[in-house]
């Protein structure tokens, strides 16, 4: 996610927007999917089609006024369970930036904006704890926030414009090494880091005003029109002056959102009770309809699969966020016709891949070398085949504008890899046979692609030293400048779906905690992205970001595609409102409720 100083037009011209939360966890800690539909057991045909965007707009005053739209046959009260894999590994929101946290941030945090469902696959951005969108002037580059009456903490203290920008400031701390850098960026400067170092020595920043409680003023450095989409963003959840802890807020949060956290044994389990100071009447996103949530962790997709499969006892009020229907019951699943009511499927608006870390990599002859043979067809068999994946061969995933269709290295035409021709290009590396660190998710499903990968490569010379890592801390390990690693997966969904949001943050800055994963540091696609951000005309842009995605893969090659996934889901038979946020991808908490037969 990212942006610099891309022009208004160029954002709004594109029609409708859409949201997601940066990292993917897909590969890391998470996947999910949609409300049933489609049969989820036809394999894919046109990516244009399956991967279109959501429609998300702006909305009024009066579509940011609570309670929130409530689902069919919407029942209060009980409690819900949730099983996933991974605890989070943030609770506070300034260093979230990935989808799976920032979904569960919905029950305890809000924002200034936030985004709104009015049907399926139909959103609109509203004012969360604001009373609308913002109002914005001076050619896009003040925006003024006015906040509710009634917006409270959870000790019934009132949520101040002086909270907001003590959120916006603490966002410059050292300590701050996670999430988005938008706002920060548009307050000051790109290396933002260096402008400010956040609010704990008593320096404010003069660019946010607070004339008095409820209003807050931004001042950004150039017009921004799509500040309201950033705001809207975890990473920019409010956090309360009087509560903030620094680096303990992260395992001690206050909550502005409609549950509290009653109990949390870390990996293992965590207990939500209502916030009493929470007011549907403010909140135009989140139904919080259960009275508990009780979450438990250390759970891999297949047992989740089979406990959903059986739906026997408490299990039919349960669901998870993300965990996939696992790879060996794929098949099981989409052929049996009394799982279907209770099957989700989304498309991924995720762009995956395996990266090169081109501090270590050098020789791009190895590197188209390893996407020639990389074994495309072997991973989409063992993640659960034609049902749950395509074959991608671009960066940018297919839902976003500026998506050209081109395939450099012939994935499509030889899905098992081009040995020949990867032997070829072997044959002219300065090391015949190097020897790679590969990273992988210590789960299961990823330890079994990734010896598929090591025998693949293994076919043209190169051995691989494979590594388990930890799921849940996946990215704070990999997003370290020195990881120690040669290759590894990593994911990253548009804030907005336009390229302008994809690379100028993935070839970005390189710095700890960074989304640069790929470490590519080439001026001239610096220049470039900085060129297409400063396209007035949209059309112009998108042919431009697409023409650069297929120029980076050819001339660079910092990357392996990986597939474009399909997200299927299970959830018990008592949980009603289940649904997978297209924008997220994830099931969104802000519609579930308990079924009472």
């Amino acid at each position: 996610m990212s942006a610099r100083t891309r022009s208004a037009l160029a954002v709004f011209a594109i029609g409708s927007l859409a949201l997601t939360a940066a990292c993917s966890q897909g590969n890391a800690g998470a996947p999910p999917a949609s409300s049933g539909g489609a049969s989820a057991s036809a394999s894919p045909t046109s990516m244009t089609d399956l991967f279109a965007p959501p429609k998300v707009t702006v909305g009024t005053a009066d579509d940011s006024k609570g309670p929130s739209i409530p689902p069919e046959g919407v029942v209060k009260g009980g409690t819900v369970n949730m099983i996933d894999r991974d605890d989070y590994p943030h609770f506070d929101p300034a260093r979230v930036y990935d989808n799976v946290t920032a979904n569960f941030h919905k029950l305890i945090t809000r924002q200034l904006t936030g985004y709104k469902r009015v049907a399926k696959g139909e959103y609109k951005v509203v004012g969360d704890l604001a009373t609308d969108a913002g109002q914005v002037s001076d050619g896009g580059k003040t925006w003024k926030f006015t906040l509710k009456d009634g917006v409270k903490w959870q000790d019934g203290s009132a949520i101040t414009s002086a909270d907001v920008k003590w959120t916006m400031e603490r966002l410059f701390a050292p300590f701050i090494t996670e999430g988005p850098p938008y706002i920060q960026q548009w307050l000051t400067a790109e290396d933002y880091k260096k402008a400010y170092g956040g609010p704990y020595s008593g320096k404010e920043l003069d660019t946010i005003e607070t004339p008095d409680d409820k209003t807050v003023v931004f001042h950004f450095t150039s017009p921004h029109a799509d500040a309201n989409y950033a705001l809207a963003m975890t990473g920019y959840g409010i956090v309360p002056k009087a509560k903030d802890t620094k680096e303990k807020y992260d395992k001690e949060p206050f909550s502005s959102g409609p549950y509290i956290i009653a109990k949390h044994t870390v990996d293992k389990s965590m207990d939500l009770e209502r916030n009493p100071n929470w007011d549907a009447a403010t909140d135009p996103i989140r139904g919080a309809y259960p009275d508990k949530w009780h979450l438990e962790f250390g759970f891999q997709a297949l047992q989740v699969t089979d406990r959903f499969v059986a739906d026997t006892g408490d299990d039919k009020k349960t669901l998870s966020f993300y965990s996939h229907v696992a790879a060996e019951r794929t098949q099981q699943v989409v052929e049996n016709a009394d799982l279907q009511s209770r099957l989700l499927k989304q498309p991924s608006p995720y762009g995956d891949y395996y990266y090169f870390n081109l501090d270590r990599v050098k020789d791009i002859k190895l590197r188209q070398a390893i996407n020639y043979a990389w074994p495309t067809q072997q991973i989409m068999q063992i993640s659960g085949g034609p049902a749950s994946s395509v074959i991608n061969t671009t960066i940018l995933n297919p839902s976003v504008s500026g998506w050209q269709d081109y395939d450099a290295f012939g994935m499509k035409q030889h899905p098992n890899g081009d040995l020949a021709k990867a032997k070829e290009l072997m044959a002219q590396a300065s090391d015949k046979t190097p020897t790679l660190v590969y990273g992988y998710n210590d789960t299961p499903t990823e330890e079994r692609i990734t010896v598929a990968i090591k025998n693949q490569l293994a076919k043209i010379g190169v051995k691989i030293v494979a590594k388990p890592m930890n799921t849940k801390t996946w990215y704070d390990s990999t997003s370290k400048v020195d990881n120690g690693l040669d290759m590894y997966w990593g994911g990253w969904g548009a804030d907005w779906p336009t390229a302008a949001t994809v690379f100028p943050v993935i070839f970005g800055p390189i710095h700890d905690g960074g989304y640069n994963q790929s470490h590519l540091n080439d001026p001239a696609t610096t220049a470039e992205i900085k060129r297409i951000e400063g396209l007035a005309d949209a059309t112009e842009a998108n042919k431009a970001w697409g023409d650069l995605d297929k120029k980076i893969m050819e001339t660079i090659t910092p990357l392996v595609p990986a597939l474009n996934n399909v997200g299927l889901q299970l959830h018990g038979s008592l949980v009603g409102g289940a649904e997978i946020d297209p924008i997220q991808w994830v099931v969104s908490p802000d519609t579930i409720f308990v079924k009472s037969s």
